[in-house]
């Protein structure tokens, strides 16, 4: 059985030190007088040790301490007939049975050689013995055997108070190398050297003109955030793209500004830099956040000055508002550019059509084909109708038995007229002799013509409905940057955070310090084991 050495809990007590064993308080003078040793004591007699025995009854002690009393006074080899009496020889030898000190001799003597197992239990003490006695050592072999044990536990002590005080030396020296230091440098670099930076803050949300009626699912998203999620995330990712850093280089003179002298060393852009080395200090300076439970697009931009965090601000929220504009527009100059052409298309076909029956007018010289033959078809009916007269006249007249051929041949040279003149109206409507065309076919031309006219109008009428519904969709497809949160100027610095950082930097550093120890004590282990 082995057991830890421990300095403080246990205590090395001298032989001629000056206390009981059992308080540690100094012997009063008149107990601390020289005492006979036990060969020189005189024998007790049976009524004292009847009455120390009943003394030691009314003490009240456990199962425990007697069985402890009783294994103490063998080793001590003392005549004890029961463990109230080996309590009463042990106290009368001067030896304490319930002293912790007795109790770690018994458990260390237990089976373990003393110069072995002793070395690797806990501090052991002297058997005290009373002031003035000389103690049981200078004549028992096995008390000097102990009194050579407690030199060696000593010199263990003395080891172990030693290794530790180097090993806490040690340790105190690597959490100053690997921690304090580098952490008291970043205290020095935020607290002393850190350029201030100012930051201003905006928020702003994308929407889109409110449609009428939203048709089939589409409508209803149609003005909540998940209708512009798309138009945000587009926007956000425009924002911390190098385009937008190099326009506003090219606008505010952003570089100009992080190179100057009034910044740090670590943070200073150098002149020759890269764009890449000043897209990483934009990104570090300019943070932009989308919230797609709310559609907010947060902005914070942070400068040396707070004019210009207020100006690089507006600018890039300026980009932002082009941007969202520049998404839709292809889309909606599609949408009208298509509507358009087909209006104009219809209106060119139409005015063709009637520019067409326009020429068929003017060749035919004639307004209208259909009044045309209603004219003449009129005319046809009045001829026939005289004409009948006539015939009806003449028939008359043959039927007397002396007709007056005199006033006969008018009537029949009249008929006969008038048959010619219904012969050419009948004529003109199926072929003129002249033009060589008949009426029909000039109806026919122009009813085809007006029919085209008529066709191009509702064509014309279709297309203008689809121009107005393709305006209207443009105007719904618009989108507008609404802020929230306009960017007002700082008045503290906003970084650097000091504290913060400082804290930071040493959670980091005591971490990798507890790795890099945890991993040297495994290898350490798998190496000795």
């Amino acid at each position: 059985m082995t057991m830890k050495l421990t300095a403080s809990r246990y205590r090395i007590r001298r032989p001629d030190d000056p206390r009981t064993p059992a308080t540690g308080a100094p012997v009063p003078a008149a107990t601390a007088a020289p005492q006979p040793t036990a060969a020189a004591a005189p024998k007790p007699t049976a009524d004292s040790v009847e009455a120390e025995l009943q003394g030691i009854r009314n003490e009240g002690l456990t199962g425990r301490q007697l069985r402890l009393a009783r294994r103490i006074a063998q080793k001590h080899d003392l005549p004890a007939t029961s463990d109230f009496d080996a309590v009463r020889l042990l106290r009368r030898a001067g030896i304490d049975p319930f002293q912790r000190t007795n109790m770690i001799d018994i458990v260390a003597g237990d089976g373990t050689d003393p110069g072995a197992g002793g070395l690797a239990s806990r501090e052991l003490a002297p058997i005290p013995a009373a002031p003035g006695k000389m103690p049981i050592a200078a004549a028992n072999p096995q008390a000097r055997a102990e009194q050579t044990l407690i030199g060696e536990v000593q010199r263990i002590q003395r080891d172990i108070l030693r290794r530790r005080r180097r090993k806490g030396l040690l340790l105190a020296v690597r959490l100053l190398f690997f921690v304090a230091v580098p952490t008291l440098f970043a205290a020095w670099y935020y607290y002393a050297i850190a350029t201030p930076f100012y930051a201003t803050r905006a928020e702003f949300v994308i929407q889109q003109s409110e449609s009428m009626g939203g048709a089939g699912l589409g409508g209803l998203f149609s003005g909540t955030q998940f209708a512009t999620s798309q138009d945000s995330i587009a926007v956000q990712g425009y924002l911390q793209s190098p385009d937008a850093m190099k326009r506003l280089d090219k606008d505010l003179g952003f570089r100009a500004d992080m190179s100057g002298q009034n910044v740090d060393p670590l943070q200073r852009l150098a002149a020759n830099a890269t764009d890449e080395a000043a897209y990483k200090i934009y990104k570090r300076n300019i943070k932009i956040s989308y919230d797609p439970t709310e559609g907010l697009i947060r902005l914070e931009v942070a400068a040396t000055d707070p004019q210009k965090a207020v100006a690089y601000a507006n600018a890039l929220i300026g980009y932002a508002e082009e941007r969202v504009d520049h998404l839709t527009r292809r889309l909606r100059d599609d949408q009208m550019a298509g509507a358009r052409d087909s209006y104009d298309e219809a209106e060119a076909k139409m005015l063709d059509a009637q520019r067409r029956v326009v020429e068929l007018q003017e060749r035919y010289k004639v307004m209208s084909s259909e009044a045309e033959v209603g004219l003449i078809t009129g005319q046809i009916a009045e001829l026939e109708a005289q004409m009948m007269q006539d015939r009806l006249a003449l028939a008359q007249m043959e039927s007397n038995e002396t007709p007056n051929i005199a006033r006969m041949d008018p009537v029949k040279q009249r008929i006969e007229t008038l048959g010619d003149e219904i012969a050419t109206l009948r004529a003109k409507l199926t072929e003129d002799s002249a033009t060589g065309l008949s009426l029909a076919k000039v109806q026919s031309e122009l009813l085809v013509a007006q029919a085209d006219v008529q066709t191009r109008q509702l064509l014309l009428a279709q297309s203008l409905q689809q121009l107005e519904s393709a305006r209207i969709e443009a105007n719904r497809q618009v989108r507008y940057l609404s802020l929230s949160v306009n960017p007002s100027t700082p008045q503290e610095a906003t970084y650097p955070r000091a504290f913060e950082n400082t804290m930071v930097v040493l959670l980091v550093f005591c971490g990798i310090y507890l790795m890099i120890s945890m991993t040297a004590a495994i290898l350490r282990e798998q190496m000795t084991a």
